[in-house]
């Protein structure tokens, strides 16, 4: 006895034309509450709400972000607001040092680092400070 497996259960029946029940019925109602707000308050007053409502309307319709519908997106963003946040901060120690000025060992520069407040020393090695102190002399003016 063999039974055909159903394939394909993603996929929603077409039922109006292109559409989906659910696209077409977001597209009806958006459609008929721009109507009722075009009769209550009219074309001048009623224009950004039937824009925005009609927005709303078309992209529940017509935009799918990653192949999903765009209804799970706007679940997703009220959960998100609605829900309570926890935040933790996790104290760290700082530990500044002074740059010392050109020795005949190399001098030490404060850089800072990719976390906040994190300073590190950085130590000039002698070629790149006879580099750096070249520089400075060809570059002197007062000479």
């Amino acid at each position: 006895m063999q039974f055909k497996v159903p394939q394909f259960l993603e996929i929603e029946d077409k039922i109006f034309g292109p559409f989906t029940f659910k696209e077409f019925v977001y597209l009806v109602g958006g459609a008929g509450i721009c109507y009722i707000l075009y009769k209550a308050l009219g074309l001048l007053w009623g224009a950004i709400p039937i824009l925005i409502i009609g927005g709303f309307s078309a992209a529940l319709t017509f935009y799918h972000p990653n192949g999903k519908p765009f209804l799970n997106m706007v679940e997703s963003a009220i959960k998100y607001l609605l829900q309570s946040k926890l935040y933790i901060w996790k104290r760290r120690d700082i530990k500044i040092t002074t740059p010392t000025l050109a020795s005949p060992k190399g001098g030490g520069v404060l850089s800072f680092g990719e976390g906040l407040g994190e300073v590190r020393e950085r130590r000039l090695s002698g070629s790149k400070l006879r580099d750096l102190a070249w520089s400075l002399d060809v570059l002197d003016l007062k000479k």
